[in-house]
């Protein structure tokens, strides 16, 4: 399974993904304030500003699933519910450690929604460990949501 950069032409199946994947894990945990304004258009125009820094899985025009990293962080992770269980997930979660660690990266991190209990074991199988919470200002429309969430960090270190 193979893990290549995203095209303009994937976006708007890259927001469905993205949209679906989001209500599935959050709706029921997050404020609803912040359901009412993560909408499909929101999503896309978010990944149409990333579009360059977008990996994903599945065969072009038809991808599975995504990632995004961000300096040290591992920005984003979704893949469809039928691509679940498929290894997508852990094949992503590779790419984004294997990239982080070529920038330069020792230490990584990635938030968590409190109470989204399939991600946090996702995570903490791939090695990641949740080091506490933190307040995260999540980009949204009507600017910035302050958000409670769990960071999870991992060492990307060599030991030699």
């Amino acid at each position: 399974m193979g893990v290549r950069a995203a095209t303009e032409g994937e976006i708007d199946q890259l927001a469905k993904i993205w949209y679906d994947a989001w209500r599935d894990a959050h709706a029921q945990i997050v404020p609803p304030e912040l359901t009412r304004v993560r909408t499909l258009e929101s999503f896309r125009k978010r990944l149409q500003a990333l579009v360059s820094d977008i990996r994903v899985v599945g065969p072009p025009r038809a991808p599975t699933g995504f990632c995004i990293v961000k300096g040290d962080e591992l920005y984003q992770l979704f893949v469809a519910a039928q691509a679940r269980g498929s290894g997508v997930s852990a094949t992503l979660m590779a790419d984004a450690e294997s990239r982080l660690a070529e920038s330069g990266v020792e230490t990584a991190w990635l938030s968590c929604a409190i109470g989204n209990e399939r991600a946090a074991r996702f995570y903490e199988k791939c090695g990641w460990r949740r080091s506490g919470t933190m307040v995260s200002e999540l980009e949204t429309d009507d600017g910035h949501f302050s958000l409670e969430v769990w960071r999870y960090e991992k060492s990307l270190k060599c030991e030699v």
